[in-house]
């Protein structure tokens, strides 16, 4: 995949903005940084697909990634240019596929604009929103404490969310690498995004590790996940009833509420040994 150089110098993931912080009673001027968000334009040979409002970094990654899970694309080489062509008003990552590729996604066409990692904004048909995840197969099992730890290994990748504390993050863990990738973004389908699109152009397998979320597991989380081809998904924060659903069907174990040493398991609790499985209420 061929990657020209953007035409401008690049924007930052973040600004340092003046504030008023008031506390006590008192008032005092002072400056913050905060996350930048800008549109960005996702093209496919010259035809306009989506503009999403995302954290401006990691954006081949993005592009590649977005590919994937809309599944204009199977694998990140099927991409056969991406240009990052940086505009005053946002950003357009222009992508060029082969002409198979391109007459399947003629077929499926949509364009969406939603807000920040609006995700299933756009679809045209509620038989696209709940399309089934691709099955998972995975063999990768873990024990409580490998989790946790993997969990704990988060923070201190999450250079953004250090600055604004207003950024999500998704990573991947592998047995004896740890944190091999992660992403960060305003938007939490967008920080997925990133991260499986860096996993396919390092040529790392999903299955051979865990993917690990700082935000709460919807429905799309999981099939994004599936696309990658993780077994585990593990989360700092609750699923949605459906997103259990479909991780269920999808064989994923889907493992929520990872606070400390403590975690729920919900689905597939057999990739997680020696966990000592009870209904949780």
């Amino acid at each position: 995949m061929r990657r020209k150089a953007p035409r401008t110098p690049p924007r930052t993931p973040s600004a340092r903005v003046p504030e008023i912080a008031v506390a006590d009673g008192a008032t005092r001027k002072g400056h913050r940084i905060v996350p930048e968000e800008t549109p960005v334009a996702l093209t496919y040979n010259r035809l306009s697909h989506a503009v999403m409002m995302a954290t401006p970094s990691d954006l081949e990654d993005f592009a590649v990634g977005f590919s994937l899970a809309e599944r204009i694309v199977d694998r990140a080489d099927e991409i056969e240019q991406l240009d990052v062509v940086e505009r005053d008003i946002g950003i357009e990552l222009r992508m060029w596929i082969g002409k198979d590729r391109i007459d399947v996604y003629s077929d499926r066409r949509r364009n969406l604009a939603g807000p920040t990692g609006c995700g299933l904004c756009g679809m045209e048909s509620l038989e696209e929103t709940v399309r089934a995840a691709p099955r998972v197969c995975a063999s990768l099992t873990a024990t409580p404490d490998v989790i946790s730890d993997a969990v704990a290994a988060m923070p201190p990748g999450q250079k953004l969310n250090h600055e604004t504390r207003a950024v999500h993050a998704a990573a991947f863990w592998m047995p004896d690498r740890g944190i091999v990738a992660l992403r960060e973004d305003v938007g939490r389908h967008n920080a997925l995004d990133k991260l499986a699109g860096a996993l396919a152009r390092q040529g790392i397998a999903g299955a051979d590790g865990i993917v690990l979320l700082t935000s709460r597991v919807s429905v799309e989380m999981v099939q994004k996940t599936a696309i990658i081809g993780a077994g585990i998904l593990v989360a700092v924060s609750a699923p949605t009833a459906l997103a259990i659903r479909t991780a269920e069907a999808a064989g994923i174990t889907l493992i929520a509420v990872a606070r400390g040493r403590d975690f729920e398991i919900f689905t597939h609790p057999g990739r997680v040994a020696d966990a000592e499985v009870r209904h949780v209420a």
